[in-house]
């Protein structure tokens, strides 16, 4: 009876196993730099939740019912402001995409400039967009709206610009050495290869905005959030408990059902 045997291991180095220590080491004395550094005051930290654990978990296991109809006009506004911010990001993005494409803007010089003004946008936190936007236009929904809609420009242009420079340019040459015109190619030569990605990114997008639109209302922006700073100003934790439940539902909802278009569409 053949018995087959295993190749050996290889040896590890001592400078290999050093380096691995060393790193290991590096992020303990990182964590432990940080903790020490937000001076967390443990004993009353601990005291606290083991004060209002036992009261605030409960009663947000056991939603206040009696706001069904309050919760979800303001879960239902939550969406529409994540679907029209993202509808206007999907458009916004599209000329900032192509100009940070190198293939596209037909210099290096150009398309940084382009990755450099979505790296910008992106630099923003959608939560401080809506603090400037509720200044700028006021206590409305549509501040929400301007914010996801900003917010989202950086990441759609990004992942936008990275689709373009993946085109199979030889289709393009192959209809330019046929005779085809600047419409043909476009329409028969660029959008066939870009428009499921770019539909797929945005779906994605959107789910992401969701979860962000959800606390726009903590600053004014309307939306959920807003009923979440009441509720949690008031110490309503039964309310507090039926939000939470909407959010994770209508989240749950959106992630299955957009995973299964993006599926189709790719």
């Amino acid at each position: 009876m053949n018995t087959q045997t295993l190749p050996p291991k290889p040896k590890v180095s001592i400078w290999k196993k050093i380096k691995r220590a060393l790193i290991v080491l590096i992020i303990i004395a990182i964590y432990v730099w940080t903790f020490v550094g937000i001076e967390i005051e443990w004993d009353r930290a601990l005291e606290r939740i083991s004060r209002n654990f036992g009261v605030v978990i409960p009663k947000l296991l056991s939603p206040d019912w009696s706001q069904l109809g309050k919760v979800s006009a303001s879960m239902l506004e939550t969406i529409f402001i994540a679907f029209a911010g993202t509808f206007m990001a999907a458009i916004l993005a599209l000329p900032l995409g192509f100009l940070a494409a190198q293939n596209m803007s037909g210099s290096k010089f150009i398309a940084g400039i382009g990755k450099w003004i979505l790296s910008a946008i992106r630099a923003f936190p959608n939560l401080i967009l809506a603090i400037l936007f509720v200044v700028a236009v006021g206590v409305n929904a549509f501040a929400g709206v301007l914010a996801i809609a900003i917010g989202s420009i950086g990441m759609l242009g990004k992942l936008y610009s990275e689709v373009v420079e993946s085109i199979d340019m030889k289709i393009v040459e192959a209809m330019e050495a046929t005779g085809a015109n600047k419409i043909q190619i476009l329409f028969y030569g660029y959008l066939p290869q870009i428009i499921p990605e770019f539909l797929s990114y945005a779906i994605y997008r959107f789910e992401i905005d969701i979860r962000a639109s959800s606390i726009l209302g903590l600053v004014g922006a309307g939306g959920i959030g807003t009923m979440i700073l009441f509720a949690a100003n008031n110490r309503e934790w039964n309310e507090m408990g039926l939000i939470l439940l909407a959010i994770i539902i209508v989240v749950t909802v959106i992630d299955f059902f957009s995973a299964r278009i993006r599926r189709k569409i790719v």
